[in-house]
């Protein structure tokens, strides 16, 4: 059996220690050998596709973890929260979360799983989202 359309999350499960955007909204590009054409557009909703950075406050991530791509799917750009305190980046949520497991090659003949993420747009960050103690989480 293979999923083969994402799976629905809570924001809290994929970033229980919040999340703060490191990029601009950005669109994605399809490429068409090689050569970039037209603006990514959804599968299924014909919007078109937008990109975003964001960095994962998880103390338990490490590395390439820190930091991961959420995609959105929008008729217009998606405006994110602003920074604030005096902070350079904006802590954001993100508004009908979805995983989409796949699997890559890491090198010749081993692979894994991997995680697309993808949502409808911005939330305003919500003051009641608390850590999620990740040991006490059934998997």
């Amino acid at each position: 059996m293979a999923v083969q359309t994402p799976i629905p999350v809570h924001f809290d499960q994929v970033f229980p220690n919040k999340a703060y955007l490191t990029s601009a909204v950005e669109p994605i590009y399809a490429f068409v050998d090689g050569q970039r054409g037209a603006q990514d557009i959804h599968p299924v909703t014909g919007e078109p596709m937008w990109q975003v950075t964001v960095l994962d406050a998880d103390p338990n991530a490490k590395g390439a973890a820190k930091t991961v791509k959420v995609k959105l799917a929008s008729r217009v750009q998606p405006v994110p929260p602003a920074p604030t305190n005096g902070s350079p980046f904006a802590e954001v949520e993100f508004v009908d979360l979805a995983v989409t497991p796949y699997v890559v090659e890491v090198m010749k003949g081993r692979y894994k799983v991997a995680y697309s993420l993808q949502a409808r747009g911005f939330a305003e960050p919500t003051a009641t989202s608390v850590p999620v103690d990740r040991s006490k989480v059934a998997v």
